[in-house]
């Protein structure tokens, strides 16, 4: 009987947590689950700094943009971007990458001179593919902008304009 009974409340436990799991937020990609910005380790263009996105300060909007250094749409965005660059003086920029090839990595910074460009906080590898499993990343270029208080703002894939990045950066 006491087991029967067990199992009972067994059963009747299973069913009332089942109701209480929200199937449309289990299917969301994790940065529509989490509004801050997400804690993880990048590999500066130097091979060898370790910098880790929690150290990201707050007080000024951030911009995250998930790039290949050998990919020719990473380019061309690049291309018209940069020009358009005191439209984001407010906002600090990082760039992230998989690519394992540094030497990729610094020609891509040298040849659109990212250095010259104050906000643009950082270049690096995400070699514990963190990023581009939290942003679900299927293409590049894809950018996350977060706020102020690194409150996640909008995501931007596929094909997007200055413009359009102006649009969401310029409200914070």
């Amino acid at each position: 009987m006491k087991t029967k009974l067990v199992a009972v409340l067994i059963l009747i436990f299973c069913q009332i947590g089942a109701y209480g799991q929200d199937p449309v937020q289990d299917t969301l990609p994790p940065y529509k689950r989490s509004p801050n910005f997400p804690a993880f380790n990048m590999m500066l263009s130097d091979s060898s700094t370790i910098f880790n996105t929690y150290n990201i300060p707050s007080g000024r909007p951030s911009m995250l943009i998930c790039f290949s250094p050998d990919c020719s749409h990473c380019q061309a965005f690049f291309r018209k971007f940069l020009p358009a660059m005191d439209s984001f003086k407010n906002v600090d920029i990082y760039l992230v990458t998989p690519s394992h090839q540094f030497t990729a990595i610094r020609k891509f910074m040298e040849d659109f001179h990212l250095a010259d460009y104050k906000n643009i906080k950082q270049v690096g590898r995400d070699y514990e593919f963190f990023c581009f499993t939290f942003y679900n990343v299927r293409a590049v270029p894809d950018i996350a902008i977060y706020d102020k208080k690194k409150k996640f703002v909008k995501f931007l894939e596929k094909e997007f304009t200055n413009d359009e990045i102006f649009s969401v950066t310029s409200k914070l």
